[in-house]
């Protein structure tokens, strides 16, 4: 009985081993191509497109809606007029202050003319000047200036130095004498100053007045303060705006030429970016546009919401077109690493450990075990910097982990 269950026990094994060889024959071991390609290593920002220069027009006074001079969706310059109030009154009210401004210009120019002709000849705008003692010094300096002549021709410099001292204090007098005033001015003439200094004054203020009028007329107009597209407008021509709703935004401009993709990155990967660098966006709207920017923006501050750290980050988009829009869900890739026309593998291939990694490469129906140096990965492929040529194959191991350096 013993030797029956012994026979039974070694043909049951022999069939278990031939049964497990003909399975492992049998099962497909999986390859991948060794290709080359470009590596990019990124970091994800997810967020919101905005226009920056995006403003909320308004009046600045009461009155009634007269005209509604653009449409939505147009596009206006800098200073174009977009709307404006019935506002008659403000219009003559500048019409008059630039007519007392006139007035007061012409009074001025009268006054000025009546001082400038006064019997003091040689008064100039405010100060007169002693023309006699000017001359005085003067000729006093010139006769020193030929008695220094004189002695120097006679060998006596030392008379002549003296002299020459004396001429140059002479001119420094001369030059004081003409530019003060070393007597009264007469009743006539100091008359016609004040009078032409209170036409200078009506002047000022008559032009005080004109400006205040403009800005009170200003008030009665919207203006586009930059080039951009109106998107919304809010009045209608007739309505009445009171002072209770007059400050209300009329017209809407933004600028579309500028926008930004504000969002915010995980404290993890913040030590990854800098200034300057490109960016990738993808716009949920648009998945098949391809968009540029680069990181303009990276805040000092983080914000702490569930325990999870985040810092804001902007991106500014090159040559935005009209089809973004301000709202616009997008995700920014931001590049933080690219290598291009490299050697590439799958994580999934590689075994062994960071400093002796290894591939299995297999070459001619044999299986051949290779060491191979490793650069840049993305989690999913990795870069070969040696080890490898392009289109050699590599085994995927069956049931040892991947190379957890790389992910999976």
């Amino acid at each position: 009985m013993k030797k029956w269950l012994s026979l039974i026990i070694a043909v049951c094994l022999v069939g278990a081993v031939f049964t497990g060889c003909a399975r492992s024959q049998d099962v497909t071991q999986e390859t991948a191509e060794v290709i080359r390609g470009d590596l990019t290593i990124s970091v994800s920002v997810s967020g919101n497109l905005e226009t920056p220069h995006k403003t909320d027009l308004s009046f600045g006074t009461t009155g009634m809606v007269a005209e509604v001079l653009v449409d939505e969706g147009g596009r206006v310059v800098k200073g174009q007029l977009l709307a404006k109030l019935e506002a008659s009154s403000l219009e003559l009210s500048v019409e008059m202050a630039q007519a007392r401004y006139e007035s007061a210009q012409t009074d001025y120019e009268i006054a000025e003319n009546k001082l400038m002709q006064t019997i003091y000849p040689h008064y100039t705008n405010t100060y007169a000047t002693d023309l006699p003692g000017t001359w005085l010094a003067l000729e006093e300096a010139q006769d020193n200036l030929k008695e220094a002549q004189e002695l120097l021709e006679q060998g006596k410099t030392e008379e002549a130095q003296a002299l020459l001292e004396l001429v140059e204090a002479g001119l420094t007098k001369a030059q004081r004498k003409s530019q003060s005033r070393t007597w009264a001015l007469p009743l006539s003439v100091k008359l016609a100053e004040l009078q032409t200094d209170q036409a200078k004054t009506a002047l000022d203020v008559a032009e005080l007045e004109l400006a205040k009028a403009r800005v009170e007329l200003g008030k009665a107009t919207i203006t586009a303060s930059f080039d951009g597209i109106v998107t919304d407008i809010y009045i209608n021509e007739g309505q009445q705006l009171s002072s209770m709703t007059y400050a209300n935004p009329a017209i809407c401009l933004l600028d579309p030429s500028e926008i930004k993709m504000n969002g915010v990155i995980d404290e993890m990967d913040i030590s990854k970016l800098k200034l300057g660098q490109e960016a990738d966006i993808i716009l949920d709207a648009l998945p098949d546009k391809e968009v540029k920017g680069r990181v303009t923006f990276i805040s000092q501050a983080g914000t702490i919401q569930a325990g999870v750290v985040s810092y804001k980050t902007t991106v500014t988009l090159e040559n935005p077109d009209e089809e973004l829009r301000d709202g616009m869900s997008a995700t920014a890739e931001i590049i933080i690493d690219r290598h291009e026309n490299v050697l590439l593998i799958p994580n999934r291939a590689i075994q062994g450990s960071w400093d002796s990694p290894w591939v299995e490469v297999l070459a001619d129906e044999q299986v051949e075990q290779r060491r191979v140096e490793l650069g840049l990965s993305d989690g999913i492929k990795t870069e070969v910097l040696s080890g490898l040529e392009e289109g050699e194959s590599v085994i995927f191991p069956e049931s040892q982990l991947p190379f957890r350096m790389f992910g999976g």
